[in-house]
Order: structure tokens, then sequence, then C-alpha cells
């Protein structure tokens, strides 16, 4: 039997944090699978990671089908494609009969009139996200003119008409929000601020719900 893997050596295998690591194993170990070790010991899987059938209700697979339907609706390629393996992957977790309730569910979504482009530099600000790391970008604000920042992004925010990432700026020093459709160029940095990405989107989420709770109220 092979040795325990040690937490660290696991997290930079799979190029996430520590933190990230251990919130995954007990995300694995919920959904079923057998993964013997500890925290500072190691950790070794016992059995294979192949899950037992899923017991949805009706209406937690509805949720399902509905939260991928919307992923479609946005016109992402890479994640409409990664939406359709989604649903495979779930159906194919599902007991004979239920899965045909998944893959022919009630809830759709219909979004005829959304206009959103699949922006030039979308996968490489996908990837800075994922892997912590700057960008380089050229920005054009609403009148055409091109700046040149350093920005950490943190998360790509979708709304019905544009893709959004909300980054920090090194040039403001403060959180902004940059549509990529305005990104003229885009090219990797030379600075990492692994592993603070989720601690910085909590804190910009938390101001910007502050910020809405501080708007007069419309009437």
């Amino acid at each position: 039997m092979p040795p325990p893997l040690t937490a660290e050596r696991l997290a930079e295998a799979m190029e996430v944090s520590q933190r990230s690591l251990y919130r995954d194993i007990d995300s694995l170990r919920a959904a079923g699978a057998q993964i013997d070790g500890e925290r500072g010991y190691g950790y070794r899987l016992v059995e294979d990671i192949a899950l037992p059938p899923q017991t949805f209700t009706r209406e937690e697979m509805e949720v399902i089908a509905l939260g991928l339907s919307e992923v479609k609706a946005m016109r992402d390629p890479a994640m409409s494609v990664a939406a359709d393996a989604v649903l495979s992957k779930v159906a194919a977790t599902l007991p004979s009969g239920r899965d045909q309730q998944l893959l022919h569910a009630i809830s759709r979504v219909y979004r005829p009139d959304r206009h959103i482009q699949s922006p030039a530099f979308l996968d490489v600000v996908r990837e800075a996200c994922w892997h912590e790391y700057a960008l380089d970008i050229g920005y054009a604000d609403a009148a055409g003119t091109i700046s040149a920042r350093t920005i950490y992004p943190l998360a790509i925010m979708y709304t019905d008409h544009t893709l959004t990432a909300l980054a920090w700026c090194c040039l403001r020093n403060d959180y902004r929000m940059f549509r990529l459709d305005r990104l003229r160029e885009a090219r990797r940095g030379t600075q990492s601020f692994r592993p603070r990405r989720a601690a910085m989107l909590r804190d910009y989420i938390a101001k910007l719900d502050a910020s809405a709770a501080r708007e007069p109220a419309q009437i």
C-alpha cells in the first residue's frame, strides 16, 4: 500500500491552497469517498471514488437542470460545454428512471434577447482567476481612451448584457470592475496574489453590499 500523501504535496500538485484542499477532502468524504488520514499525517484513498447512486428529490433535480440551463444561456462557450458534461455526469449517478427526469426536466431558461458575445480574453482572465496571478491589460473606457493597468482578477461576473471582471486595480490601489469587452490586451503579469483571491473577493463583495445598503430606496 502506498504511503499517505501530505496535504502540502497534494495542494502543490493540484495548484490550490491547503485550505482549499482540506475543504475539497471534506466534500469528497461527504459525497461517499473513503479517504483515510487526517491533517498533519497525510491522506490515502481507501476505495474507488465512484459515487453511489444519488437520491435527489424531483425539486432538487429541477434546481440542477435550471442552474445548468442558466449557465448555457450565458453564451460562454467553455461553460456551456462544461454544463452539458455536468448534466451527463449527474444523470449517470441517478437510479434508473430518475435520470430521464433530470434530462427532461420541466425547468428551462430562455433568453433570446441576451446578446453577450464571448470576449476575446475571457479564457485568459479565467485562467488568471484560477491560478491567482496578475494580468497586465490595456483597458478602454467609455470614450475609447486606453490605459495600461495591472490587475488581480478575482471573479467573472455574468450580467444580462456584459461580462465583467471583479478585480483589484494596482493603479488605483482599490477594487474595480472591468468590462471584458473593453479589454484590448491581456497578458500574464509577473506578480502572484496566491492565496489571497478568496479573501479579497469576500472583502470586495462586502464593500459592494455595504455600498448598496447606503443607497436611498427608490420610490
